[in-house]
């Protein structure tokens, strides 16, 4: 399985939670179908920036039950998103120009079940949901934010 597999599968397993050791992490990825060495796994760990505390491996972003880095997708769509258009299961979301990116970064970042993932320009952003009633349900969420 590719790189980014093995890393999306690592972020998801980060999202119920904090992982003890690198050991119980190479665990989890075998029974889930990823042989990985340490060697590998350490690179992983440092290439998402994860960090260790108390109760082991987690996002660098997560402290406490906050937000991260990012500004919430309330934020940044209330801020930049001037226009949405639905097209079947895809919106093109307009935003302000040099504001695509964080916009884009904020819906992948927000986990929402509509979103399946996003390609950003400059002042545009593409949002690929799963159907076309998954799209026009995050349509009226994202009006509800900006």
């Amino acid at each position: 399985m590719s790189k980014t597999a093995r890393h999306k599968a690592i972020l998801d397993l980060l999202d119920d939670g904090p992982v003890a050791s690198q050991e119980v992490l190479q665990q989890i990825l075998e029974r889930k179908g990823f042989e990985v060495g340490q060697a590998t796994l350490s690179r992983d760990i440092h290439e998402l920036k994860l960090v260790k505390g108390p109760e082991g491996y987690r996002r660098a972003a997560d402290r406490a039950g906050s937000e991260g880095v990012l500004p919430s997708v309330m934020q940044l769509a209330h801020q930049f998103v001037v226009e949405i258009r639905q097209a079947q299961n895809m919106l093109v979301v307009k935003t302000t120009v040099g504001s695509a990116q964080p916009v884009a970064a904020a819906f992948d970042a927000s986990h929402w079940p509509e979103v399946v993932g996003t390609i950003a320009g400059d002042d545009t952003v593409l949002v690929v949901s799963t159907d076309a009633k998954k799209a026009q349900a995050l349509v009226r969420r994202i009006r509800e934010l900006s």
